[in-house]
């Protein structure tokens, strides 16, 4: 999960120097890109906790 975080970041760098640049379409997807890889990071760490605590019980 490490990764999609890493990665998420990464587009949110690309997207923040694109939109500096004036390339608003690459700026546009970058941004989607980065925050579908972050819900993905959320779900499987929520997905994550529960399958621990269901182990545990």
């Amino acid at each position: 999960m490490g990764n999609l975080l890493y990665w998420a970041v990464i587009f949110l760098i690309v997207a923040l120097i694109a939109a500096f640049l004036g390339f608003g379409g690459v700026a546009g997807v970058a941004v989607e890109g980065a925050r579908i890889l972050f819900w993905i990071a959320l779900v499987l760490l929520i997905v994550s906790v529960v399958v621990s605590f269901l182990r545990r019980a």
